[in-house]
């Protein structure tokens, strides 16, 4: 059957509704997207810390009493990061304040997605309108959320104890869950799509050209995850060269290359920059032989990754401006979006 099953009822007693699950995930992505900005936002204002226990009913409330604020601060003046860092400072509760609002309002934003996903789904499950085959995706994209908000306080935990910070490869493991998150709602709002247009159950695959494409991708979201956790962004601030030179001075090789390729901040920049080109030439050669499908997401394609080079050469150049680096972070998220959006449609027609 060919013909176009749009938010109609197959049967009286099960209305299928494809293009209203589609939005529904879509809006999803959007708060996903949402949540990755503010998160950014968090980590340049070394917020992230200033939230010490994990609350997922209760900490949607922040201190709204003196004494409460009170007590925040204190239990955050026990983490390393108040005693060797902020404390010499002489940070005051008002300034913590400021640092407790970005933390508190990245975890309530991820309470709403909680919400935003598991009840339209309940509906949409009750209401018997999740079309065949989809029923078990939807469970496994609210189950991703529930690992990412339990990885998100593992992350948390790895900075209250015995360091100033978190750890850098937590720290990736959530960002790169939360870009996973926003490509499988995309792709499987995608798959909803056409499968109201065409009543065919015959659904996209990742091609060749689309799985090398997106590994090139998670490589450099990967680096630029590590650059990130390790405040590597703030090595150098020259372009294209480091400190003057091609291969910057700094680089510590003495616990070994694997050390070093995964703890070394100069080093992580140094590729984090230069990695970029790789995967500029693999979007190329992607969204060309994307265009004779889609011309649209092959021009997105090259639009988002060409603001992201730009906008990448600018944080460097104006010392890890947080504006930029926000921004930065921001459109690497509409890059994920964009690519899989370009993924989906070349394995569509494949």
């Amino acid at each position: 059957m060919n013909s176009a099953i749009a938010d109609r009822p197959t049967t009286a007693s099960r209305p299928i509704r494809p293009v209203a699950i589609s939005n529904w995930l879509f809006i999803v992505a959007g708060l996903v997207f949402l949540t990755v900005v503010v998160g950014g936002i968090t980590r340049l204002t070394e917020s992230g810390l200033s939230i010490t226990v994990w609350d997922p009913i209760k900490g949607a409330i922040p201190p709204l009493s003196d004494a409460d604020w009170q007590s925040a601060f204190d239990l955050y003046r026990q983490t390393p990061e108040y005693i060797e860092i902020n404390g010499p400072a002489g940070m005051d509760l008002a300034a913590f304040k400021f640092i407790f609002f970005w933390e508190w309002f990245h975890r309530l934003i991820g309470r709403v997605i909680g919400l935003a996903f598991a009840l339209p789904l309940l509906w949409f499950a009750v209401r018997r309108s999740i079309p065949e085959g989809f029923g078990g995706r939807l469970a496994g994209l609210l189950l991703l959320g529930a690992a990412q908000g339990f990885l998100g306080w593992f992350m948390v935990q790895s900075g209250l104890v015995d360091r100033t910070d978190v750890s850098h490869f937590r720290l990736s493991a959530h960002l790169l869950l939360a870009l996973f998150i926003i490509a499988a709602l995309i792709w499987t709002a995608l798959d909803l799509r056409q499968l109201a247009r065409t009543g065919e159950k015959r659904f996209a695959r990742i091609t060749r050209p689309g799985a090398i494409t997106s590994a090139v991708l998670f490589v450099q979201l990967l680096l630029g995850a590590w650059v990130a956790g390790l405040d590597a962004g703030y090595v150098a601030s020259d372009w294209p060269l480091m400190q003057g030179r091609l291969v910057p001075d700094g680089i510590d090789w003495s616990q070994g290359v694997g050390f070093a390729l995964t703890h070394d901040p100069f080093l992580l920049h140094f590729l984090h920059r230069w990695w970029a080109f790789v995967l500029v030439l693999a979007l190329v050669i992607f969204a060309r032989r994307l265009k004779p499908l889609s011309a649209r997401a092959s021009r997105t394609i090259h639009i988002v990754f060409g603001t992201q080079v730009l906008l990448g050469i600018a944080t460097v150049m104006t010392g890890m401006n947080i504006a930029l680096a926000v921004l930065h972070q921001a459109v690497g998220a509409l890059l994920v979006a964009s690519v899989a959006w370009g993924v989906h449609v070349a394995g569509q027609r494949s």
